[in-house]
C-alpha cells in the first residue's frame, strides 16, 4: 500500500502511460520481480466479456481478519519485508456502487489505520481505488480498473523519491471467505514490476453480518 494510499476525485482519464502499463500487465505476468518471503502470485491472461460490474465487491462486505507484509523501501533493492495482523471491515454503500474499507493492523514496525474508498463508474464500467491512511490524513490519486474473470486489476501514475512510477493494485484467490491483495511499482513504464504489499483477508463468520 503506497503511502499514496489514493487521493479522492471523480474519475479521471487514465494517462496513455497507465494504459499501456495494463497491456503489459495482462501479456508479462511472468514479470514480477521476486523477494524473499511472501510468495508472490502470478496469473495468465483470460479473457472475458464486458460486463455491469457494480456488485464486483459484494463478495467483500463484511469482516476480515488481515495478515499482511510490507516490502521495506521499494525499489531500491530492499528484500526486507515485516508483518502485521489486524481486521479490515467492508461496507457496502449506495446499494453496491460504491463500498468503505477500513483496516486497522499492528506489526513491529507500529499501527497501520487505513482507508480505502471505491466508486463505480456505471458510464466506463470501472472502479475507482482511493486510499488514505491515518497518519497523511489525505486520499492520494485513484488506481482506476475493473475485474475480469474473477481477478480485479487496477493502475495509477504516482511518484516515488520524485521518480514517476505506475502503480498495480490486484485482488486475486477469491472465495466467499478468503481473498489476496497485492499492490506491486514498477519504474520502467510497466516492463517489470515489484510487489511490495500483499494481504490475505480470512471472513470473520461471527461477525459478517455487522458490516452489512
Amino acid at each position: 500500500m503506497n503511502k499514496s494510499y489514493l487521493r479522492c476525485g471523480p474519475f479521471f482519464t487514465v494517462p496513455f502511460l497507465v494504459i499501456k502499463a495494463m497491456a503489459l500487465a495482462e501479456e508479462q505476468p511472468a514479470n514480477d520481480k521476486k523477494s524473499s518471503a511472501p510468495v508472490i502470485s502470478s496469473t495468465p491472461r483470460q479473457t472475458s466479456t464486458e460486463h455491469d460490474g457494480q456488485h464486483d465487491f459484494d463478495f467483500e462486505i463484511g469482516t476480515w481478519k488481515t495478515h499482511l507484509w510490507r516490502l521495506v523501501d521499494p525499489l531500491t533493492g530492499s528484500t526486507k519485508w515485516v508483518e502485521y495482523e489486524g481486521t479490515s471491515v467492508v461496507r457496502k454503500i449506495w446499494n453496491g456502487r460504491a463500498n468503505l474499507v477500513e483496516l486497522e493492523a499492528d506489526g513491529p514496525t507500529g499501527h497501520i489505520e487505513g482507508l480505502n474508498l471505491r466508486l463505480y463508474n456505471p458510464q466506463s464500467r470501472q472502479w475507482s481505488l482511493n486510499f488514505a491512511n491515518s497518519r497523511g490524513g489525505t486520499l492520494s490519486p485513484p488506481t482506476i480498473g475493473e475485474f475480469k474473470n474473477g481477478r480485479g486489476a487496477f493502475f495509477s501514475q504516482e511518484t516515488l523519491h520524485d521518480r514517476a512510477i505506475l502503480v498495480r493494485f490486484v485482488i486475486l484467490d477469491v472465495t466467499p471467505d478468503s481473498c489476496r491483495f497485492e499492490q506491486a511499482f514498477s519504474d520502467d513504464g510497466g516492463k517489470t514490476w515489484e510487489v511490495n504489499w500483499i494481504a490475505i483477508d480470512t471472513r470473520m463468520k461471527d461477525e459478517t453480518d455487522k458490516a452489512h
